[in-house]
C-alpha cells in the first residue's frame, strides 16, 4: 500500500515522503480500514514539526490523526457492532491515516450514518468534539453570556460561532484581517474584532463593558493569548487549545491580572478528554455531533483534494493564507 511517512521532524513539505509498505493485518481488538478521505489538520502539521504535545514519533513515523474509511478486515475480539464494509470515522492517536489502509483499535472507530457526506465524516471528531466539549462541558458557558475566541475564521472557529448561536451564547471573534468579518457575522457572530486595530482587551471592553468577559478560548497564544487573558472578568476562565504561534502567554507581566480576582488559565487537549469519557458519554457525544452536522452547525467547508503522491502540494495548500476549506487527502 501507499502511505505517508515522516523521515524526521521539520518542514512538512521537506520531511514527508510517500512509501510503499505491506498492507497491515489487524490484531486482537483491531480493525483494518480502507481510507477514503483524511484531512490535513493543524495538529498533523504540528506533529510533523515535532511541536505537538503528547505524541512522540518513532522514525520513519506514520502521519494523519483523523479520517473516514470502510472497514476492510476485523481482528480477533473485534467489536460486535462493526462489520466489513461499514463506513467509519477513524481517530488514529498514533498517526497513520495518511495511507491507503490504517489499522486501529475498534474502540477508536465511530460508525457514520449514510446521510453524513464523506467530506464531513473525514473531520467528524477533532474540531467538532473540541468545540462541543469546550463550550458545553468544560466551560459550560451559560445562555446569554459572552464567549471570546481567537482564530475565529478557522473551521473550528466557525463551528463555535454557530454552536454558540444555537445555544444562546454571544460571541466576540478575533481575526487577523478584516476580510472575513462580514461572513462571520452572517453565520451568527455577535461581534468581530481585528487584532491589529487596537489591543484585544480594549476592544473587548468597548463591547461588553469594563468588567470583561467570563469565558474565552484560544488556539493562538503569544501576544493574542496575552491580550485575551487581560480581557477576562476577574472571575473569568480561559482555555488554551492550541499553540499556533509557539510563543508564551505572559500572564505575569501586569500584576493587576494575577494578584486580583480569580482568573483561571488552563489547557484543553482533546487527547486527554476523549479517553476519559465513558462509553455512554462517547455515544452521546457522537450522536450530538452527527445531529449538529446534519443541521449545518458543525459544517466543515471542503477544500481542495489531493492524492497521497501530491502530499507536498497538500501541506503547502493547508498552510496557505486565506485558503478556502479543509484540505483532504484521498488515498482511495
Amino acid at each position: 500500500m501507499k502511505c505517508i511517512r515522516i523521515r524526521q521532524y521539520g518542514d512538512p513539505a521537506e520531511v514527508l515522503a510517500v512509501e510503499q509498505r505491506p498492507v497491515p493485518e489487524p490484531r486482537q481488538g483491531e480493525a483494518r480500514v480502507h481510507m477514503v478521505a483524511t484531512p490535513v489538520n493543524p495538529s498533523d502539521l504540528l506533529y510533523v514539526r515535532g511541536e505537538y504535545a503528547g505524541v512522540q514519533a518513532q522514525f520513519p513515523a506514520p502521519a494523519g490523526f483523523e479520517g473516514v474509511g470502510i472497514v476492510d478486515a476485523l481482528g480477533p475480539g473485534a467489536d460486535d457492532e462493526l462489520a466489513r464494509g461499514q463506513r467509519v470515522s477513524v481517530v488514529n492517536y498514533q498517526g497513520g491515516n495518511w495511507a491507503e489502509y490504517a489499522v486501529v483499535p475498534t474502540s477508536d472507530l465511530i460508525p457514520v450514518a449514510d446521510d453524513v457526506p464523506d467530506e464531513q465524516a473525514a473531520s467528524f471528531v477533532i474540531n467538532p468534539a473540541t468545540a462541543l466539549l469546550m463550550i458545553r462541558h468544560v466551560l459550560a458557558v451559560p445562555k446569554g453570556e459572552w464567549l471570546l475566541q481567537s482564530a475565529a475564521a478557522s473551521q473550528i472557529g466557525r463551528m463555535m460561532i454557530r454552536l454558540a448561536k444555537r445555544d444562546g451564547i454571544k460571541t466576540i471573534n478575533v481575526i487577523r484581517r478584516g476580510e472575513p468579518a462580514a461572513e462571520l457575522e452572517q453565520i451568527g457572530a455577535d461581534a468581530v474584532i481585528v487584532s491589529t486595530d487596537a489591543p484585544i482587551d480594549e476592544q473587548v471592553r468597548d463591547i461588553v463593558g469594563p468588567e470583561g468577559v467570563r469565558y474565552a478560548v484560544d488556539p493562538v497564544v503569544g501576544e493574542t493569548g496575552t491580550q485575551m487573558f487581560k480581557a477576562l472578568h476577574e472571575e473569568g476562565r480561559m482555555l488554551v487549545y492550541g499553540s499556533m504561534t509557539g510563543e508564551p502567554i505572559r500572564v505575569g507581566e501586569d500584576p493587576r491580572y494575577i494578584l486580583a480576582g480569580r482568573r483561571i488559565l488552563e489547557v484543553f487537549w482533546l487527547g486527554y478528554w476523549l479517553p476519559r469519557l465513558s462509553a455512554e458519554e462517547r455515544h452521546q457525544m457522537t450522536d450530538a455531533i452527527a445531529g449538529l452536522i446534519r443541521d449545518g452547525i458543525f459544517e466543515t467547508r471542503p477544500g481542495l483534494r489531493y492524492s497521497l503522491d501530491d502530499i507536498g502540494a497538500a501541506v503547502a495548500q493547508a498552510e496557505s493564507v486565506g485558503k478556502k476549506g479543509k484540505v483532504l487527502l484521498t488515498p482511495g
